[in-house]
């Protein structure tokens, strides 16, 4: 069942409303199961998955043998079972992957994302409309009647049966609008949301998962593990996500190219992760060189009249 989510029709890269839900139909879900489920995706991500609580939802990556990002995901369990939610470009790439690996140990991977409604919620009243909805949500994950709620700060994501959903949207009286109002938050808040068109460009680090508890560097082997750990421990990284804002006259999307301006001239500046626009204003996470200044002048590379600014994180990339 799909339910249908209209455009946002206020300025949802400056601001929100008072509540906000959101069709998160971008994103789609991988469920693993079986006896060696959890340690065989545990052999594989740069999360620790056998430490994830009953109460807890961590970041994570999946990586080819170069510790080159396949895909970034929220993971988290339902009883016997793990899901890692991912967008949904990146899935299809991905499951294959795991899929190869997995038929080496007792597990079984499948895309559910068919079967469940994937529905962000955020805004000032966000908080009090789920506690109405569904008791105490003050835990990291807390299971409710057909799946779960992760809760990141004050935002939640909601993901429940498809038979729920209609109940909860038409309870909340609010339009359910389509995910770019979501990403807008996402992207503020500086997460690596890998889409199919960077899925094996960039090491984990280059997109700043340590500074968002999306590696340990205390578990055992997996897939990537050696060129994460050497970038840890020997240095060498020299790319980092930013979260930019501006303007262009152009239409932009992850293939769009970015351009910084040096003593020469504009030269190529780096590559978009996640971007949203609204008319001719822009929001974006970009990798670029980790050494790039807050006050750098970056603009579209097919737009010379479009400007970039840079907005500081909300973590600090010295203290991962």
């Amino acid at each position: 069942m799909t339910i249908s989510a209209s455009q946002p029709d206020w300025d949802f890269i400056a601001t929100s409303p008072e509540l906000m839900l959101s069709s998160l139909s971008h994103m789609g879900l991988i469920e693993v199961t079986g006896e060696q489920g959890r340690s065989f995706i545990h052999g594989q991500v740069t999360t620790d998955i056998t430490s994830l609580t009953a109460d807890q939802w961590k970041w994570g990556a999946h990586c080819d043998p170069k510790g080159k990002m396949l895909a970034s995901f929220r993971t988290f369990a339902i009883a016997d079972s793990l899901f890692m939610l991912m967008p949904t470009s990146t899935l299809e790439l991905d499951l294959p992957q795991l899929k190869k690996y997995a038929v080496f140990s007792k597990a079984e991977l499948n895309d559910v994302s068919s079967q469940y409604q994937i529905i962000g919620v955020a805004g000032n009243e966000a908080q009090a409309f789920i506690t109405q909805q569904f008791g105490d949500v003050s835990a990291a994950l807390t299971l409710v009647d057909g799946g779960a709620i992760l809760r990141d700060g004050q935002r939640f994501i909601l993901i429940i049966a498809n038979d729920k959903a209609a109940a909860l949207i038409s309870a909340s009286q609010q339009t359910l609008v389509d995910a770019k109002a979501w990403q807008a938050l996402e992207i503020k808040a500086g997460y690596p949301n890998i889409d199919a068109s960077h899925s094996g460009q960039y090491v984990a680090q280059m997109c700043n998962l340590q500074a968002i508890d999306g590696i340990s560097f205390n578990k055992g082997c997996y897939m990537g593990q050696e060129t994460i750990a050497r970038m840890k421990y020997r240095g060498g990284n020299k790319r980092a996500l930013y979260i930019l804002s501006g303007t262009t006259s152009t239409t932009i999307n992850t293939e769009t190219q970015l351009e910084i301006a040096l003593e020469d001239g504009f030269r190529r500046g780096g590559n978009i992760i996640e971007c949203v626009q609204q008319g001719e204003n822009i929001l974006l996470t970009a990798v670029l060189a980790n050494d790039t200044e807050n006050t750098a002048n970056l603009r579209i590379a097919d737009d010379e009249s479009s400007q970039l600014s840079i907005i500081e994180l909300p973590y600090s990339l010295a203290d991962a």
